[in-house]
């Protein structure tokens, strides 16, 4: 890092009022601070960031006078373990130091890179993984959550929470009909799942819809419960249809529409593609000398994408309160399931290679036909990803938005004919920001960006501009930490 660089990093926080999800600034002016092991932690669970010691926020992001540059690195070498003594991390991340003058002063930009899958949860060991582990949110250490924990832990194990008992359970509380009906898949495409079981029980068991004691499993009571929510009420598909661009922009009518859907996997991926479909629009497209109706968006793209929320979700216990949530937006449709990215990164989502956290109950679902009869909606063989972009582009479509967090995964995909307006905001107009402001009424530049997919820079030149329109107005002043925005 030069120092050109670093003038530059801290010109940008002090337009910030404060530190960023990158980087960190320290003044450690009397030896390094205990909580620099809360950022190393975060930042080393997250995308990485660096620590600028021997910058004071307070004083607005200028150096230390008179730091002391040497002490100040032994004592973090030393305590990330590399000067001969224990360290104070578990799992601790590599790192890089790099020395840079600025004016009169020395100082420490120290760069930590993130930890792998595999190698996930660096935390503070006197404080133990429960307590001592953190993730990087805008400018804060934030501690992890038992179930981002859970899933930082299990994102590289092979789960067999699909396969887990359940308990009240019985053969009787299976539909007949579906469970025939994967039999006869499985006898033309696996005929060897069938060789000498000759009796309903050891089909069942063959295929694991049961277990060796005859216990029904979960991914058997998914695919072909007759009820499943009877024992799992929350294992579901909550649609919800919302009045603007926000959840609670409605002010008194929360949703304009509202679906819980239940069953089996077949009928919740069915009745919530329908659930959706019926709050899109149907513009009409000319096509040879007729005109046709077609969907907004692309069933077949919202059903993998409801397909993938459920099967790719995490069915261990900790997950049973959670449901598979899709909200409808004025301008966008979002899916999330619970259970962060499992057995693949961020960058490697589109790159075809099958990935399965539910393998049993993917097998499952492969054999089995949706109500409709359409066909079975599951694969497993990672073309889903590609078939989704795929499919947007050929309707001139923005692509779908992946969104993978520690306890989560969330798609989006846009709506093409709001996109005009969505378009006028992130492309050089201010409309869509006044209308998150008259939603929320005050607003800080960070929660414009976070709520409307703007960059930073994108959000504050529509408030910029909305300002100098006279539209808008600062609720402080430029150099406070509390600075928000309203409709003027």
């Amino acid at each position: 890092m030069t120092e050109h660089e670093l003038r530059t990093i801290l010109e940008h926080l002090r337009r910030e009022g404060g530190d960023d999800a990158s980087f960190e600034a320290k003044s450690c002016a009397s030896g390094l601070s205990k909580d620099v092991w809360e950022s190393v932690s975060a930042f080393a669970n997250s995308a990485g960031g660096t620590l600028l010691l021997g910058i004071s926020e307070s004083d607005g992001f200028v150096p230390v006078a008179d730091f002391q540059t040497h002490k100040v690195c032994d004592q973090f070498v030393s305590g990330m373990g590399d000067g001969g003594s224990p360290g104070f991390l578990s799992n601790p991340p590599e790192y890089t130091i790099e020395r840079v003058p600025f004016g009169e002063e020395v100082v420490l930009a120290i760069r930590i890179h993130e930890l792998s899958a595999a190698q996930k949860p660096c935390y503070i060991t006197a404080r133990g993984v429960l307590t001592g582990s953190y993730k990087r949110i805008d400018d804060k250490d934030v501690r992890l959550s038992p179930n981002e924990l859970y899933s930082m832990q299990s994102a590289t194990r092979v789960d067999d929470s699909d396969r887990s008992v359940v308990p009240e359970a019985t053969i009787e509380d299976l539909d007949r009909a579906v469970y025939e009906q994967v039999f006869s898949k499985a006898l033309v495409v696996a005929p060897r799942s069938m060789r000498n079981a000759d009796t309903v029980e050891e089909r069942l068991r063959r295929l694991n819809f049961i277990n060796n004691d005859g216990d029904v499993v979960r991914a058997g009571l998914l695919v072909a419960g007759l009820y499943p929510q009877q024992f799992f009420p929350k294992l579901c598909v909550d649609v919800a249809v919302h009045p603007g661009l926000t959840k609670g922009s409605g002010g008194v009518v929360r949703f304009d529409d509202r679906a819980i859907c239940e069953g089996t996997l077949g009928e919740m991926i069915e009745d919530a593609v329908h659930a959706v479909a019926k709050n899109l629009r149907r513009p009409s497209l000319v096509n040879g000398v007729g005109r046709i109706d077609e969907l907004e968006l692309p069933e077949a793209v919202l059903r993998e994408a409801v397909t993938n929320a459920l099967l790719h979700r995490s069915y261990n216990e900790r997950f049973d309160g959670e449901s598979v949530s899709v909200d409808v937006f004025e301008d966008r449709v979002e899916i999330a399931n619970p259970g962060g990215l499992w057995g693949k990164s961020p960058d490697d989502l589109a790159d075809g290679r099958s990935c399965c956290r539910n393998p049993t109950l993917m097998k499952l679902m492969s054999l089995a036909l949706l109500p409709s009869g359409s066909g079975s909606p599951a694969e497993g063989n990672g073309s889903g990803i590609p078939f989704m972009m795929s499919e947007m582009a050929a309707r001139g479509l923005e692509p779908p938005e992946f969104y993978p967090a520690l306890d989560h995964f969330k798609v989006v995909l846009r709506r093409p004919l709001a996109a005009s307006g969505r378009s006028e905001a992130v492309h050089g107009g201010a409309s869509f920001v006044e209308q998150m402001l008259r939603s929320h009424g005050e607003m800080s530049l960070r929660e414009i960006a976070q709520e409307s997919d703007l960059t930073l820079n994108q959000a504050r030149k529509r408030v910029k501009d909305l300002i100098a329109a006279g539209c808008v107005e600062a609720t402080a002043s430029p150099t406070s930490r509390n600075r928000k925005y309203r409709l003027a």
